[in-house]
């Protein structure tokens, strides 16, 4: 069953360059409808529950360093193929292989530093905008 609900976060690097407005901006004229949206410091223990699935790996302490080092934006967005458009509109995880004209193309620095999450699947969606909505589908 295809959803029509993504999570994103803009991340710290975005917030601290002063991309908040661009970024929600981009995410608007593409048709999304902001549903719900937090502005938070995440604390160690937010940031290491919310990439769990990433604790076996190598690059696990360095993420989590980053996600606390300054405040995130949650969002919880709407749109018809919400997934997979949101995905095309973030553009690809590293911003030197981005296509021109995606979110982090014109905002990430890096592919650690990269602007932006999106959710890659329904499932996920749904799970990481629970962990900062407690009624994620009912928005």
């Amino acid at each position: 069953m295809t959803s029509n609900r993504t999570f994103t976060m803009i991340k710290p690097d975005a917030v601290a360059n002063g991309h908040i407005g661009n970024i929600i901006n981009d995410i608007t004229v593409a048709g999304f409808k902001i549903k719900a949206m937090k502005y938070l410091q995440l604390t160690n223990a937010q940031a290491e529950g919310f990439y769990a699935v990433h604790k076996e790996r190598g690059f696990f302490g360095e993420l989590i360093s980053f996600m606390v080092s300054g405040p995130i934006v949650a969002i919880i967005l709407e749109k018809v193929n919400a997934i997979e458009d949101f995905r095309t509109l973030i553009g690809a995880t590293n911003p030197e292989n981005a296509a021109e004209g995606t979110i982090r193309k014109k905002y990430a620095k890096s592919i650690d530093a990269n602007a932006v999450h999106g959710s890659d699947s329904n499932e996920n969606a749904a799970i990481e905008g629970s962990y900062f909505f407690s009624e994620f589908e009912r928005f």
